[in-house]
């Protein structure tokens, strides 16, 4: 007989699910880090931030600080929500973060923020968590508006917010659109890897300004674009592009991450020529 795994939305509130022992596992999974680091390179690419400038950002379900760290990494500021006290503990507890902040806070519940803070928005794998009721008096539809009227709120003009999430179905998608165009964004989905089961991922760009078009998805080397829609149903056609990566540890990601310190007033170490240097193991 198959076995299916259940997805962690349907087995309660995130809060309890990511108790201490999970919230370990998911910080020491170097499967799921590389995944979550990828996914936030690619929000913040989508996030279209004017370059060069340095950005505060909005951090959402950001868990153990994995997206968090993509965020400092590129040169910009950031405070972190999310639902999970041990999650944030753990996030709280990394050196790399420590000039950003973290909010516990339910999303739920709305962004408790003053208006126009941010200069962008990202969030992995955490929206499908509120299409989900987990008490009697949540109610899915109604969670999700105040909680994108209270992001639309608080994110500067002409700014965006994209979201890495995985829906369960259509429907799920149509919820989640339908209530942030309700709150007032412009938007819809952008999907890399349309054709590949595991490498597809989905996006949803909102904008906080008028109409603009989409950002063109990824695709597998070779083949033309793939269509993109948009939140009027409309379908755009985009070229295939490459996106080119720093490895995380390598000598281009030390040296990024040291200028990145030194913007920000911080005493690091000088660079030589054992950066980046794979060193032996110990016994």
């Amino acid at each position: 007989m198959a076995s299916f795994k259940v997805k962690p939305e349907h087995t309660g509130p995130p809060e309890l699910y990511y108790n201490e022992t999970e919230a370990a596992k998911y910080a020491s999974n170097s499967h799921i880090t590389a995944i979550q680091h990828e996914m936030a390179e690619r929000a913040l690419e989508l996030l279209a931030l004017p370059e060069g400038k340095t950005g505060f950002l909005l951090d959402i379900g950001c868990g153990t600080g994995m997206s968090s760290e993509v965020i400092l990494d590129a040169g910009h500021m950031f405070v972190g929500v999310d639902v999970s006290r041990p999650m944030l503990e753990i996030a709280r507890q990394d050196e790399d973060l420590e000039s950003g902040d973290f909010v516990h806070q339910d999303m739920g519940l709305g962004m408790p923020f003053r208006p126009g803070s941010f200069d962008g928005a990202i969030s992995i794998s955490a929206i499908q968590w509120l299409c989900h009721a987990n008490a009697s008096d949540e109610n899915p539809r109604k969670r999700l508006l105040f909680f994108f009227q209270s992001l639309y709120g608080c994110l500067g003009r002409g700014s965006r917010a994209v979201f890495q999430f995985y829906p369960e179905n259509d429907e799920q998608c149509d919820l989640i659109m339908g209530q942030a165009h309700k709150a007032g964004f412009n938007g819809g989905l952008v999907v890399d890897f349309p054709e590949a089961a595991k490498r597809k991922k989905i996006y949803l760009v909102l904008m906080t300004g008028g109409v603009v078009q989409l950002p063109q998805g990824l695709t597998e080397d070779g083949e033309e674009g793939r269509t993109q829609i948009d939140n009027a149903g409309r379908r755009f056609v985009w070229n295939s592009r490459k996106n080119e990566k720093v490895v995380k540890g390598s000598k281009a990601w030390i040296e990024a991450k040291r200028q990145r310190q030194i913007k920000q007033g911080r005493d690091v170490k000088h660079e030589s020529k054992y950066s980046g240097r794979k060193r032996k193991t110990k016994f």
